[in-house]
């Protein structure tokens, strides 16, 4: 079933979510949901709080991009429980980035090219492993959306000023998205 994504504004974007075990309620359901909503939505990832849940899990599906970049070719990935163990600070990148929450509007954001990564897959086998490179920033836009943050708050100075005209629109639901989505007001 394809969700409605909740867009910026929506105070579940900015709560704290809470871990899960293998007896959350209906969770192959929502895991497969999540797949649908991101196939419809022709996003790279999607978050729990995204849908409406404030619950610690994440999806990411790199194949979409395995043309342009064939070291993804069949990455797709759930992450149930997952953290950011260690940061590689010695080198960072600055890229552009979207957010399926904030419809219409991108920024470059500065984040570290590699980190450490703990998680649980969807069959709740452990993993702990290093990554870069762009799934490393897909990862760190996904997991920031469970604890609460978006890539907007990554912005400073001008930049962040200049976006906050952008984000009053969102809120207000004055934009356009190809896509399901739930707005704070319409």
């Amino acid at each position: 079933m394809i969700l409605p994504i909740y867009t910026y504004g929506q105070p579940v974007l900015r709560k704290e979510t809470e871990e899960i075990g293998p007896d959350y309620p209906n969770l192959k359901e929502i895991i497969q949901d999540m797949w649908d909503t991101l196939a419809k939505s022709r996003g790279v990832g999607l978050a729990a709080p995204q849908v409406g849940l404030s619950i610690r899990m994440a999806i990411i599906d790199l194949d979409c991009i395995s043309e342009d970049e064939p070291q993804y070719s069949g990455y797709k990935r759930t992450f149930i429980n997952p953290y950011i163990e260690e940061v590689d600070e010695t080198e960072k990148e600055t890229q552009e980035e979207g957010c399926l929450s904030l419809p219409g509007l991108s920024e470059k954001v500065t984040r570290p090219a590699r980190i450490r990564v703990s998680y649980l897959d969807e069959n709740f086998q452990e993993h702990d492993e290093w990554v870069d490179g762009f799934l490393a920033r897909v990862m760190q836009h996904e997991f920031d959306h469970l604890d609460g943050v978006v890539y907007t708050d990554h912005l400073k100075g001008l930049r962040r000023q200049l976006m906050a005209p952008k984000l009053k629109q969102l809120v207000k639901g004055i934009f356009s998205a190809d896509y399901k989505v739930k707005p704070l007001r319409k």
